[in-house]
């Protein structure tokens, strides 16, 4: 971790702005050893503020099941894997709130509700919310994606849930479906991970414009492939256990791999 690559700028606030000066962002070279530490630390920061995670990961739980609900409700149940899949892209901006807290304990700052909220909105509020939307845009072309390949493999004869589930698992071509939008599916994920692998948690903690953060997110997890790759599959592998849970495991996966977050960006930008 003693490798300090450059990473690009961040905006200039109060006199710096006037003075027309930046100043430049530095990537730090971690390991896979330094993820594992960083996941230690996001344990320990969910058990010193419990109540807040456990917050922040029921809203998000509840979102996932609400979008369940509504898929199956309105005859949409083919959508639902890609839903909820398309959801998770929009993860680092529910964790918002656990930056936030990770901040304050690492400081020594009081938590409050309203300390908590209020200083995520006051000080990242409108950056946060043009980099959101950059993902919200990813992930509604991954929707048109998902039903562009259910109409070219189903067609317009839509299936019942059970004879979908049937060909997916006894067809050839419900193979190809499966294997085919996972694919996809992946590399959608991969491209939203590399600008909001530590963008969100840049933002909320320093006054810097979201086109800055996400090139900075982007050179972070270029100058560190295998220690990226390695909590992309973290990432992967509880969202997995909290599908498989029906969210139950959200509770404490969410605001545990939100507060790893923040400890990650500590550790990669200087």
């Amino acid at each position: 971790m003693a490798t300090v690559v450059g990473a690009g700028q961040s905006a200039a606030s109060g006199t710096e702005a006037e003075a027309g000066r930046t100043t430049r962002l530095q990537i730090r070279k971690i390991d896979v050893a330094d993820v594992i530490e960083c996941i230690q630390m996001g344990v320990r920061d969910f058990s010193r503020a419990p109540k807040y995670g456990l917050f922040f990961g029921a809203v998000y739980a509840f979102g996932g099941l609400l979008i369940l609900w509504i898929a199956f409700s309105i005859g949409y149940y083919y959508l639902a894997y890609p839903l909820i899949m398309g959801f998770a892209l929009l993860a680092p901006f529910g964790a918002a709130g656990t930056y936030e807290i990770s901040r304050r304990l690492e400081t020594g700052e009081p938590l409050s509700w309203s300390g908590v909220l209020g200083a995520v909105w006051n000080r990242a509020g409108k950056e946060l919310g043009w980099l959101a939307l950059v993902s919200l845009f990813t992930f509604i072309i991954w929707l048109d994606l998902a039903v562009f390949l259910f109409l070219m493999f189903y067609g317009m004869d839509v299936p019942t849930l059970e004879q979908m589930f049937t060909r997916i698992f006894t067809t050839t071509y419900g193979l190809m479906f499966v294997v085919v939008g996972n694919v996809l599916g992946a590399m959608i994920a991969l491209f939203v991970f590399s600008f909001t692998s530590v963008s969100p948690p840049l933002i909320v903690d320093r006054n810097i414009d979201f086109v800055t953060a996400m090139s900075t997110s982007v050179r972070a997890v270029i100058a560190n492939p295998r220690a990226m790759l390695a909590w992309a599959v973290v990432i992967g592998a509880n969202l997995a256990i909290s599908f498989v849970t029906l969210f139950l495991a959200l509770l404490v996966i969410f605001p545990v791999l939100g507060h790893a977050t923040w400890h990650l960006y500590r550790k990669v930008i200087v």
